[in-house]
């Protein structure tokens, strides 16, 4: 449901109003087939930072607001929520961004076409390296190289924070959970995953690099692009 249709809608609040309450309490999701039962929602916010500053709140607060009145209207509701990052001054409307990040159908849907013209454009690449962020995958010199999930998502997570070194606390805390098959991470943890990193980047290693006694950063080169258009990686909350 994109943040367009919410808003030209009346709330589902003010629907409810209308109706007599043993209609309202009673009423099935016409989306939901026979067989099947909802379980619950994806309401996707597209605004960002500056925009949430400027209504005199920030991101935080707004998906606190938003999991204590689903606790107030259910109190035994469960909330998950992520925010969608994207490269500072990439185009496009904040709502299709948090859509494409979460693997919204419709969404996907309408930039298959770009994708394809994409990876057509990636055939006729130079040698170098694109981290494909929408796919996934690193291709070096043409060839997609074999990085294991967390090695993934932890090239990710640097490249998202071009320029800014990243301490190994933070990466702890960002990409390992507790139930994480392999185990309570430590420092050592992240070191031997970015030697692992480096090994698979061949040549091009020094993308990430060591800032002794502080974290790692990524340093874009000239031989280095990345793919940010479909699918934005969130940052859990």
């Amino acid at each position: 449901m994109s943040l367009a249709h919410i808003d030209s809608h009346p709330s589902f609040e003010q629907q409810l109003d209308r109706r007599p309450a043993s209609e309202a309490h009673g009423r099935r999701l016409s989306a939901v087939p026979a067989g099947a039962e909802a379980r619950g929602f994806v309401l996707y916010v597209g605004v960002d930072e500056a925009k949430a500053a400027a209504a005199g709140t920030d991101l935080g607060a707004l998906v606190q607001a938003l999991k204590t009145l689903a606790a107030d209207l259910v109190p035994t509701s469960e909330t998950y929520a992520a925010v969608a990052l994207a490269p500072e001054g990439v185009g496009g409307r904040d709502v299709d961004v948090v859509r494409l990040a979460l693997q919204e159908p419709a969404a996907l849907a309408r930039h298959r076409h770009s994708d394809e013209d994409e990876d057509a454009d990636l055939d006729r690449a130079r040698d170098g390296v694109v981290i494909d962020i929408s796919r996934k995958r690193v291709i070096l010199d043409n060839e997609v190289t074999s990085l294991t999930y967390k090695e993934f998502e932890l090239l990710q997570f640097l490249v998202l924070r071009e320029g800014r070194t990243v301490g190994r606390a933070e990466l702890i805390e960002s990409l390992w959970t507790a139930g994480d098959e392999d185990g309570a991470p430590n420092e050592r943890t992240i070191d031997v995953h970015v030697r692992r990193l480096r090994s698979k980047l061949g040549r091009y290693e020094d993308i990430v690099r060591t800032v002794r006694g502080v974290g790692y950063r990524f340093d874009r080169h000239a031989d280095v692009s990345i793919r940010h258009a479909s699918t934005p990686s969130p940052d859990l909350f």
